[in-house]
């Protein structure tokens, strides 16, 4: 079977460029999934992508379908002939054709025929098309006087097998050979011969980089060579330089600067717009600090860069001017003459607003405090000060800095340090893998305002469900979770959301709230374990004794996960499971052992071994040191089996029957001690 490489190309209007690089991920994966449904192997295949293209490349592919062997089963041998003469027929052969075969059900005939492959071009318009209709496009538009829908206007169509053009129509555009150059470095036609021509002729005749992630790489290299000149920093965001590589098929970086007066703005303000207005990189000294100057990135090779240059100046320049207009105003009035205000703001229809949430947080982080060694003067005062940043100018033009602000106008006001940095805490972790809080008071704020939040959306029924969270309650279970354990603090959630909901007074679900809202957070663990490579099974086996200190339940996770490695885990979760069985069939459990009941040697090994451990585990199990207490229940491996081996619990007699199911009992709990190992 020949081989020959395929090309795919739509050419539109500039397309998004926050999606492009999904948009032309999915192109491909749905090509490459066609492929593969419609049998036709290849050597590779690679997606393309700039702001008025997709395209797809794939080398060595089948010229046509394999040929297929099928058998088609008729009627039994024993039909009527009038019946078998209308299978043939429906074969498209002659009675003589079929053949008989012998099932467990009877014989029959069967027809047994290949199927012709078909060829590649063929079926590549079907693929091609089912994947542009699969792609993740929120909103569809039209153009024109046609119906057809895209994403954006499209304009040109290319599909090459080999040298031949795929004879085809798509979204309203015949398929050719022609691709299209740089919008104004090439605004020409571009015939390509082959798929191979491709990358390297819309580079060298049409300036166009079509490959994003080396349009990408080029970016970066562009920026680091102008901030070398400037012995600047720069730092490169990832999104953002995606985000600039899906705005440039030619990309040159400039640098401009804007006036110093503005580094009396806090950076992050300054960055902020830069970065989300003009799309600018900006650049940092050898200390960290902000330079007065950005790099931006052209979708053109200028004559006169200087022009462009100054362009960019025009536009940054209103920009921190506003900025610094809201930061000066801002300072004018304290924060704390601002929590009036956040009365006008609502939280929730059902939960208030703002300053009634304000109010009970600053109550349930009083309390986080005083558990955790924080000072409760501090919390309560960050707590009433939380969202007071969410009423200012720049906060509102721009919200990313909430929190952020709030850090820098309590400075000015005088505030205690840690009460300012708790206002930018509270919102951390922002995003996984993010940054926690510092600060005791930072971290009780963080824990209150997150949980007062689950109480009351619980407490009204509003839950997520499924792939709707509005309020990011998964997110913020996590954030919860993350602080408590790695901050290794010594807090009970049960403890904390009972205090949360009694600071609402009354929910609709006021008596359910709290184990709901515990059950939830409990249950984002398993992806949290997920994640870091512990089995579902050790989850569920800690889980199942629904410990509610997050730090204890990660205590248990760890020495699981350690007793899962050793030897004898195995042989003691069988024989967990056996027990947990047994008592599940008997009213009694553990209690008292007799040990004049005791008759068999195995038996008094055993009581005798669970009587020392007791004793010995206790200690551990208050200190938490859940691991050592497992290494030392791993020493009952042999006495466990041998008590099965040699004794039979249910013994005709009653008083030593129950004497044994008790010595079981006993023997149980001290695994639960730790978690349930029959889940193992």
């Amino acid at each position: 079977m020949s081989k020959h490489d395929f090309l795919v190309e739509l050419g539109t209007e500039e397309l998004p460029p926050t999606a492009l690089k999904s948009l032309a991920e999915s192109f491909r994966d749905g090509i490459e999934q066609g492929l593969q449904n419609a049998g036709l192997g290849f050597s590779s295949i690679r997606y393309f992508a700039s702001p008025r293209r997709l395209a797809v490349s794939v080398t060595g592919l089948d010229s046509c379908q394999a040929d297929r062997s099928f058998e088609k089963r008729g009627p039994a041998l024993k039909a009527p002939e009038q019946a078998v003469a209308g299978f043939a027929r429906s074969c498209g052969v002659e009675l003589s054709d079929l053949e008989q075969i012998e099932t467990d059900k009877g014989s029959y005939f069967v027809y047994r025929g290949t199927e012709q492959g078909k060829q590649t071009p063929e079926l590549l318009p079907e693929i091609v098309s089912q994947s542009l209709h699969q792609l993740p496009i929120p909103k569809r538009m039209r153009w024109g006087a046609s119906r057809t829908e895209f994403v954006r206007p499209a304009h040109w169509l290319v599909m090459l097998f080999g040298d031949e053009v795929v004879d085809c129509s798509l979204l309203g555009l015949k398929a050719g050979r022609k691709t299209r150059g740089h919008r104004y470095h090439y605004n020409h036609d571009i015939e390509l011969i082959s798929p191979g021509d491709y990358e390297l002729q819309l580079l060298n005749t049409g300036k166009v980089i079509a490959d994003f992630s080396k349009r990408c790489e080029r970016i970066r290299e562009l920026i680091l060579a102008e901030s070398d000149k400037l012995s600047g920093q720069v730092e490169i965001d990832e999104e953002l330089l995606e985000e600039v590589a899906a705005l440039n098929e030619w990309p040159v970086a400039l640098t401009g600067r804007f006036e110093e007066r503005f580094l009396e703005v806090p950076p992050e303000a300054l960055i902020s717009s830069m970065k989300a207005n003009q799309k600018y990189f900006h650049l940092l000294d050898s200390q960290g600090k902000l330079l007065p100057y950005f790099i931006t990135v052209a979708n053109i090779e200028s004559r006169d860069p200087a022009q462009v240059i100054s362009g960019n100046e025009k536009v940054i320049r209103p920009r921190l001017a506003d900025a610094a207009f809201f930061y000066e105003k801002d300072r004018k009035t304290p924060l704390a003459s601002r929590i009036d205000n956040l009365k006008n703001i609502i939280f929730q229809n059902e939960l208030g607003t703002l300053f009634d949430k304000s109010e009970r947080v600053a109550r349930l982080t009083v309390e986080i405090a005083r558990r955790i060694d924080g000072n409760p003067e501090f919390a309560a005062r960050a707590a009433n000060l939380s969202k007071c940043d969410l009423m200012t100018d720049m906060v509102f033009e721009f919200t990313e800095l909430q929190g952020l602000m709030g850090l820098y106008y309590a400075r000015h006001d005088g505030e205690a340090e840690e009460v300012a940095q708790a206002l930018n805490e509270q919102y951390m972790p922002r995003y996984s893998g993010d940054e926690l809080p510092v600060t005791a008071t930072g971290k009780a704020l963080a824990i209150a305002d997150r949980l007062d939040t689950l109480v009351g959306l619980f407490g009204i029924n509003q839950p997520p469900t499924g792939s709707k969270d509005p309020f990011a309650l998964r997110r913020q279970s996590l954030g919860i979770l993350r602080i408590i354990i790695e901050s290794n603090l010594n807090l009970d959630l049960q403890e904390l959301t009972q205090i949360a909901a009694n600071n609402y007074g009354s929910l609709p679900a006021q008596n359910e709230v709290v184990v709901r809202v515990v059950d939830f957070m409990l249950d984002r663990f398993r992806a949290w374990y997920d994640e870091k490579g512990i089995s579902p099974e050790i989850y569920l086996a800690v889980h199942a004794l629904r410990p509610t200190n997050p730090l204890d339940f990660d205590k248990r996770i760890r020495a699981v996960s350690q007793f899962q490695s050793l030897p004898q885990a195995s042989a003691l979760a069988a024989a967990n499971k056996r027990v947990s069985n047994i008592l599940a069939k008997q009213v009694s459990g553990a209690g008292n052992v007799d040990a004049a009941l005791l008759t068999e040697a195995a038996e008094q090994e055993l009581a005798a071994l669970v009587l020392s451990l007791q004793s010995k585990l206790a200690p551990l199990f208050e200190a938490g040191d859940y691991e050592q207490a497992l290494t030392l229940l791993a020493e009952l491996e042999t006495p466990v089996n041998q008590f099965f081996d040699d004794v039979m619990v249910m013994a005709e007699d009653e008083a030593v029957r129950n004497n044994r199911i008790a010595l079981l009992g006993n023997l149980r709990q001290l695994f639960l001690g730790t978690a349930d190992i029959s889940l193992l």
